[in-house]
């Protein structure tokens, strides 16, 4: 069963061809030829969850790439990138705020019954498959820890 974030992508690609959107085209042929790429190697057709994860790889890749463009003084590079990733970003969920993401780790803990600082992989990984497409960087790590840390 194919995903609806690769419909919704491939439906997007269509819309960018007609309308001769040559930036947003490139960068959704891009995103279209990882999850290919994802598939063929592991030989199945990924869920919207395992594309989301693609899409926090290529926003960490692209902010990689900003960083060196600034640092080698490629502006117009550096623009293409940011350009790039704000259409990825179209395709990931918005970002939580803080009260939203506190009532979820909230309701993570109670669910998981952590107790301590050492039940906070258990709570990551009840927020990863209840919240798919939620970026687990470093912020919800480090809310998470505070939160244990003060049971």
């Amino acid at each position: 069963m194919e995903s609806t974030l690769k419909r919704r992508l491939q439906e997007d690609m269509k819309l960018a061809l007609r309308a001769q959107d040559k930036p947003r085209l490139s960068v959704i042929r891009m995103i279209l030829a990882e999850i290919k790429q994802v598939e063929v190697d592991r030989r199945v057709d990924l869920e919207n969850a395992d594309i989301y994860k693609i899409l926090n790889k290529m926003i960490k890749q692209s902010d990689e790439a900003v960083a060196q463009y600034r640092q080698a003084g490629r502006d117009d590079l550096m623009e293409k990138e940011c350009q790039a990733e704000v259409v990825i970003r179209d395709y990931l969920p918005a970002p939580l705020e803080e009260k939203a993401l506190d009532d979820l780790i909230s309701q993570a803990i109670e669910r998981v019954g952590a107790a301590s600082i050492k039940d906070m992989g258990k709570v990551i990984a009840e927020l990863r498959q209840s919240h798919q497409g939620l970026d687990m960087g470093g912020m919800v790590s480090t809310r998470v820890k505070e939160r244990l840390s003060s049971l």
